[in-house]
């Protein structure tokens, strides 16, 4: 059942993120023949709270509203030391009884807090990945994707990939044409390809090699050229297990899997700011021809090149030419 939903707002909550889950769940749109929620603005305690813009919403309830809820959505109010004890207890009695909850960006701390990410699965925004791992050692962080679904249970990432975990649970309690009507008036797509692995700003971490830094920079500057370990080895001066060995120290990964993280940012770079075919930026960055660039970035990214296209390229009259 997906009736009665609340949604959880603290001080300097995002206005956004708040804005996904009244778009969904806080319109009447009966006369379309949709779905009505019994919709709420829970906290803490009742009252006004300052938005992360800096204006204020009202949230009538406390945290009593969510006992009863079929749904409670836990909008971002970026990262806390500690989460007010009366809520998280609420929230994690409400999930026992029966509800689902469902995060929005750093809203999965909250969860977190409440012990409710403990042996699932859980996503957030791909900036906070690490330090949720870090909190929360019993649940299992994946960061390259938009929403993990660990029911009742729902973490989803950065911003707007809270449409896509809330539309998913619409679909999978309501129907996808229920789904689809309501991404219609919102004008969004009912399910987007590809995780926020795309969205990242490097595909792995910038390392902090020292020995290696000159075949590191090597390696950047000659990415469509075949770079095995043998030859990499050579120019480090070392001998191909002691170098494997070396680079794993210092760089956290494989020489291979260093390689193909800069090739695929490259290509990024290419499909975001040039008409280059993608044969043609395959051949640039290392990967031959296009099916195994394509290949590099479903396992990686989670998107086709053609998709990454489309979603991230300059406009026209700024984009460089081959």
């Amino acid at each position: 059942m997906l009736k009665n939903v609340v949604a959880v707002v603290l001080e300097d909550v995002h206005p956004f993120e708040l804005g996904v889950a009244c778009e969904v769940f806080g319109l009447d749109r009966s006369e379309e023949g949709l779905p009505v929620y019994d919709f709420a603005l829970a906290s803490d305690r009742p009252g006004p709270k300052r938005t992360h813009a800096g204006f204020t919403v009202d949230a009538p309830y406390g945290p009593d509203r969510l006992a009863g809820a079929d749904l409670i959505v836990v909008t971002a109010t970026g990262l806390r030391d500690t989460y007010p004890p009366e809520l998280v207890r609420a929230l994690r009695e409400a999930v026992e009884g029966g509800a689902r909850a469902l995060s929005i960006c750093s809203g999965s701390f909250l969860l977190g807090a409440a012990g409710l990410l403990d042996g699932r699965r859980s996503t957030t925004h791909w900036r906070h990945a690490a330090e949720m791992a870090r909190r929360f050692p019993l649940t299992t962080v994946e960061p390259d994707v938009l929403y993990v679904d660990a029911d009742p249970v729902i973490t989803s990432a950065g911003t707007a990939a809270g449409i896509d975990a809330c539309l998913h649970l619409v679909r999978k309690v309501q129907g996808a044409e229920v789904a689809r009507a309501i991404a219609r008036r919102m004008v969004v797509a009912p399910h987007r390809d590809g995780g926020q692995a795309q969205f990242v700003d490097r595909p792995l971490p910038e390392p902090g090699a020292d020995s290696l830094a000159a075949v590191l920079d090597w390696m950047r500057h000659h990415l469509d050229e075949d770079s095995t370990v043998e030859r990499l080895a050579a120019l480090a001066h070392m001998a191909p297990r002691t170098f494997a060995r070396r680079f794993q120290q210092e760089t956290g990964t494989t020489p291979h899997r260093w390689l193909v993280g800069q090739r695929l940012l490259l290509a990024q770079r290419l499909l975001e700011g040039t008409d280059e075919p993608v044969d043609a930026v395959a051949a640039r960055c290392g990967f031959g021809n296009a099916a195994t660039l394509r290949h590099h970035f479903a396992r990686r990214l989670g998107t086709t090149p053609q998709a990454y296209r489309r979603a991230f390229a300059c406009p026209e009259e700024v984009r460089a030419r081959p």
